[in-house]
C-alpha cells in the first residue's frame, strides 16, 4: 500500500469542545502529570505537563456496521457517570445508542505511574453480534493549546501499531490493547477518520501522516467475539518515543493495579479532611474537595487554575488560548479558602507560597496569569491585590502561620499593603473584569485586607506601618456610602426603599458631584447600548460588605440593598432561587441560546447563591441558607460539578440548554466549588466561615471613624466634613503650598516618607469655618517644578460625609 497524502490541508478552522463538563479528574500524583476532562461521554481536553496545556480537543468512539449505520456515542447516545467512590475522581460511564443497537461501557483514570490516562472500554451489542460492528477510538490532538500546527501519523513502537502525533515540544501517543486493525490520519473536515466513516463506511489506511494543521486520528479497536473489552492508553512525553513508552508502560502494568493505586492515594488525601459530607445520591462535599484538588498543579505547588474548560469552548479556536484554565488570583485565594475550610491548611499555607512567588516588584498581582507567573490579560483589579493578605491573616489567625514562619511571608505583605495604599482605593477592573471605580466588593476586600495586613505587620513588630494601614482603612471605610450608596432614585421609588449600594461607581470626575453620579460603561454589550447611570446598575456584590466584616447584616442600608437585589436580580428556577451579578449584564449566552460571542445576556451564577446563603446566615437565619446550600447543589451538572452559569429561558434542547441546569460558560467552576465547601464549614460552625474579625470589631462593635480625609490624585476629594483633618497623600516628596483666603496668604508644608513610600503630610483643617475653601499645589524638589494646576477642598460641604 502506497501512503497518501491527505486531502483538505491544513483542515478547517480548530474548535475547542462543550465546557460544560461531567467530570474532572487526575491522579494526585507527582509522577502522573496529567489532567483529564469528560463530557457527553467522551474524554475532552487533557491537560499535559501543565494544568495551563491542554493537548486535545477529544477522544471519543464511533460504532459502525453494514447499511451506512453511524453511531457517534457524544452525538448519538445517552449518558451515564458516576465516580469509582465519593472523593475519587476517576469514572465509570455507560453510553447506549439512542437506537438501542449497543452500549460502550467505560472506566477512566489517570496512571498515577507516568504521564499516561487509561481508558478500559467495554463493548456491548444489544441488536446482533460483536461480529457486525466496527468500533473506532477518533482523536483530536490540540498540541498545546491549539488545534492549528499539529502532526498526526500511523506508526508503531517495538512492532505494535501506535497512533501519534506531536506540535510545540509535546508528543502523544495512543495505544490500544488489542492491536489496532485499520488506521487513519487526517485533516479535520476533509479527510478525517470522521469523514471518511460517515462518507464511505471505512477508514483510507493510505492516509497514513498529516503534516502541520488541524489533524485527526482514528483507529478500529479489534473486538471480538471472545474479546469485547479493550484497554485504551494515551501517553505523553517531549518526544513521541518518550510518549509511546509511557503508554505501553501504562498497559504492561494493567489497569486494575493502576485504578487500585489512583484510589488509595485519593481515599488517603480525602481522609484527611473534615467530615463535612453530604448523605444523597451524590455526595457533593467530596465533589467539591476533589475538583479543587484536581485543579492544582503538581509541579508547582499552589498554583491552580479556574476551571478546566473554556467557556463556549466549542465556539472558541486557537485564538482563545488560555480559556479559564489559567490562575486568577481571586480565585485562588478562594481556592485556598475552600481548602481550609475543609480542614487542609497545608495545601492553603501552599497557595500563599505560590502567590509570594507570582507578585509583581512593585506589589501587585496580575489579573490572571500562566502557571509560571507570566501575565496573560494587562488589568489590574484592586481585590486580587487584596486578597492574599486576607489569606496570610486566615492562616495567621488559625495557627497555621506562626510568627517565625509570619516573618518570611513579610516582605510579600508589606509589599502587597503598600501597593494597595498607594494605588487604592480606586480599582482598574471590579471584580467581574470589567469597570473602573469604586465598588462595594473590592473596597471591603480592600479595607479588610488592610486592617489584616495591620495585624500582621504589626505581629511583626511594626507597629508605626500597623498604624498607617489602620488609618488608612478607617478614612476609606467611612466613605464606602459616599462613593457607593445613593437615595431618592426611580428605583428607590419602584422598590420602596430610602437607598441601596449601586454595584460600582466611576472615578471621581470633576462634571459629577459624586462618583454615584457618574455613567457606567457595561461590557458585553452591543454598541450604542452601553452607558449606563450608575445609580440604575445593582449586584449581589454589596454583601462583601458584611461579609468582610464592616457592616452588619441587619443594616438598614445593607436590608434595603437586599431589597433591591431580590427586586432587580433574583431569578426563581426549578432548584430554587439563583441570582444575576448585575443589572443589563451582558456576559452569557443570547436570547435565542446562541453561544456568547463578545456580547450576550448574563445568566444567574449559583455561585451567587452560596454568597447570598453566607449573607443569611450573619443576619441569623440558618434555615435560609440551608435552603439556598440546596439550590446551590441542585444547579449541579450530572457528575455533580458546579456551573459558572445556568440557563434562564425555555428549554432549547437542540441547543442542550434546559431551564434551571447548565449553560455553556464554564463547568466545573472551582470558584463555586470554593463557596459550597465554605458554606458547609459556615453552617457546621454556625457562623461565617471567612468572615475577618477586625472590621466587624472596629467598625460595627466600637463604631470607630476616622479623624481624616485623604486627598490623593487618584481620589481627588472636593468636600471636607466638619472637624477633619485633610491628609495629603503623594507618591513623591513635595512641598504643599496651600491657602484658606484664595492665595492672599499662603503656608508651605513639606510631606514625610512613611513604610509604604507614600509622602504625607496633615493641613490643620479640622477648625476651619464651614464654607471654608482650601487651596494648593505642590512644588516637586526632585525634579524642581511646580504643578501649575491649583487644587481645593471645601470644609463642611454637603455629601462630603
Amino acid at each position: 500500500m502506497t501512503p497518501t497524502v491527505p486531502p483538505g490541508a491544513p483542515g478547517i478552522p480548530a474548535r475547542w469542545t462543550s465546557s460544560a463538563k461531567s467530570g474532572v479528574g487526575s491522579a494526585l500524583s507527582r509522577d502522573s502529570q496529567v489532567w483529564f476532562t469528560i463530557s457527553h461521554g467522551i474524554l475532552n481536553e487533557i491537560y499535559y505537563p501543565r494544568l495551563d496545556s491542554a493537548c486535545t480537543r477529544d477522544l471519543g468512539l464511533i460504532v459502525t456496521r453494514p447499511g451506512n449505520y453511524f453511531c457517534e456515542e457524544k452525538r448519538d447516545a445517552t449518558h451515564a457517570i458516576e465516580p469509582f467512590e465519593a472523593g475519587v475522581p476517576a469514572y465509570r460511564l455507560v453510553n447506549t445508542a439512542d437506537d438501542g443497537a449497543c452500549r460502550i461501557e467505560k472506566r477512566i483514570l489517570a496512571d498515577p505511574a507516568r504521564p499516561a490516562l487509561l481508558q478500559e472500554i467495554t463493548f456491548t451489542p444489544l441488536m446482533g453480534a460483536v461480529a457486525d460492528y466496527r468500533v473506532y477510538a477518533l482523536l483530536a490532538p490540540h498540541l498545546v493549546n491549539a488545534g492549528m500546527g499539529n502532526t498526526a501519523w500511523v506508526g508503531d513502537h517495538e512492532g505494535k501499531p501506535v497512533l501519534f502525533a506531536t506540535g510545540r515540544g509535546t508528543s502523544l501517543a495512543l495505544a490500544s490493547s488489542l492491536s489496532w486493525r485499520d488506521c487513519s490520519a487526517g485533516y479535520v473536515g476533509f479527510s478525517d477518520g470522521w469523514q471518511q466513516l460517515h462518507n464511505t463506511g471505512a477508514l483510507d489506511p493510505a492516509c497514513q501522516r498529516a503534516e502541520d494543521g488541524n489533524v485527526a486520528l482514528t483507529g478500529e479497536i479489534g473486538f471480538t467475539a471472545a474479546r469485547t473489552k479493550a484497554v485504551l492508553a494515551l501517553g505523553f512525553g517531549a518526544t513521541p518515543e518518550e510518549a509511546a513508552e509511557n503508554a505501553f508502560g501504562s498497559l504492561k502494568r494493567g489497569f486494575e493495579p493502576a485504578a487500585k493505586s489512583c484510589v488509595k492515594t485519593w481515599r488517603k488525601w480525602q481522609a484527611g479532611l473534615l467530615p463535612l459530607d453530604r448523605h444523597g445520591e451524590v455526595n457533593s462535599y467530596r465533589v467539591s474537595t476533589a475538583v479543587l484538588a484536581t485543579h492544582r498543579s503538581i509541579a508547582i505547588p499552589g498554583a491552580a487554575v479556574a476551571s478546566l474548560s473554556i467557556p463556549w469552548g466549542f465556539n472558541k479556536g486557537d485564538d482563545d488560548l488560555g480559556g479559564y484554565h489559567l490562575v486568577w488570583p481571586r480565585d485562588l485565594v478562594e481556592t485556598a479558602g475552600g481548602f481550609l475550610a475543609a480542614g487542609d491548611a497545608a495545601s492553603a499555607l501552599q497557595i500563599l507560597g505560590y502567590l509570594r512567588s507570582i507578585q509583581q516588584p512593585d506589589g501587585h498581582w496580575p489579573q490572571n496569569a500562566w502557571l509560571d507567573g507570566s501575565a496573560y490579560w494587562p488589568g489590574i483589579q484592586m481585590d486580587e491585590c487584596a486578597f492574599p493578605l486576607l489569606l496570610a491573616d486566615a492562616l495567621h489567625r488559625a495557627g497555621h502561620l506562626p510568627r517565625a514562619r509570619l516573618k518570611t511571608f513579610l516582605p510579600m505583605i508589606e509589599s502587597a499593603a503598600a501597593y494597595v495604599v498607594r494605588n487604592g482605593p480606586v480599582t482598574g477592573e471590579d471584580r467581574w473584569e470589567e469597570d473602573a471605580g469604586y465598588s462595594p466588593f473590592t473596597l471591603a476586600v480592600e479595607i479588610a485586607a488592610l486592617l489584616a495586613g495591620a495585624d500582621l505587620v504589626d505581629a511583626c513588630g511594626e507597629k508605626a506601618a500597623a498604624a498607617y494601614l489602620r488609618g488608612t482603612a478607617d478614612g476609606w471605610n467611612d466613605q464606602v456610602e459616599r462613593w457607593t450608596y445613593v437615595t431618592a432614585t426611580g428605583i428607590c421609588k419602584a422598590v420602596g426603599v430610602e437607598g441601596y449600594y449601586v454595584r460600582i461607581a466611576p472615578p471621581d470626575s470633576a462634571d459629577a458631584g459624586s462618583p454615584k453620579d457618574g455613567y457606567v460603561p457595561i461590557k458585553n454589550r452591543p454598541p450604542g447600548d452601553t452607558d449606563r447611570p450608575a445609580q440604575e446598575i445593582v449586584s449581589p456584590d454589596a454583601l462583601a460588605l458584611v461579609r468582610f466584616g464592616l457592616r452588619a447584616a441587619d443594616d438598614p442600608r445593607i436590608v434595603d440593598t437586599v431589597k433591591v437585589i431580590d427586586a432587580r436580580l433574583r431569578c426563581e428556577l426549578p432548584q430554587g432561587p439563583l441570582w444575576y451579578r448585575y443589572t443589563s449584564d451582558g456576559y452569557g449566552e443570547h436570547e435565542d441560546g446562541a453561544p456568547f460571542d463578545g456580547t450576550g445576556q448574563g445568566r444567574p451564577w449559583p455561585l451567587l447563591a452560596g454568597e447570598r446563603a453566607h449573607y443569611e446566615l450573619a443576619a441569623g437565619r440558618k434555615d435560609k441558607a440551608a435552603e439556598l446550600l440546596a439550590a446551590m447543589e441542585r444547579s449541579a451538572g450530572p457528575g455533580g460539578l458546579l456551573p459558572e452559569q445556568v440557563w434562564d429561558g425555555t428549554d432549547l434542547p437542540e441547543r442542550e440548554l434546559l431551564r434551571g441546569g447548565p449553560s455553556g460558560s464554564a463547568m466545573p467552576l472551582v470558584w463555586a466549588h470554593s463557596e459550597h465547601i465554605k458554606l458547609l464549614r459556615s453552617l457546621r460552625d454556625g457562623a461565617v466561615f471567612d468572615m475577618p474579625p477586625q472590621g466587624v470589631k472596629r467598625y460595627i462593635e466600637d463604631e470607630t471613624v476616622s479623624p481624616f480625609r485623604t486627598w490623593r490624585f487618584n481620589n481627588k476629594i472636593r468636600a471636607l466634613s466638619a472637624g477633619k483633618t485633610l491628609r495629603v497623600e503623594l507618591l513623591a516628596a513635595a512641598t504643599v503650598r496651600w491657602s484658606t483666603d484664595n492665595w492672599a496668604t499662603a503656608r508651605d508644608s513639606q510631606t514625610a516618607e512613611n513604610a509604604f513610600g507614600i509622602h504625607l503630610v496633615d493641613l490643620p483643617t479640622a477648625s476651619l469655618p464651614n464654607g471654608s475653601m482650601l487651596i494648593f499645589t505642590f512644588f516637586w524638589p526632585g525634579t524642581g517644578d511646580w504643578e501649575n494646576v491649583d487644587f481645593s477642598v471645601m470644609s463642611g460641604a454637603q455629601g462630603s460625609q
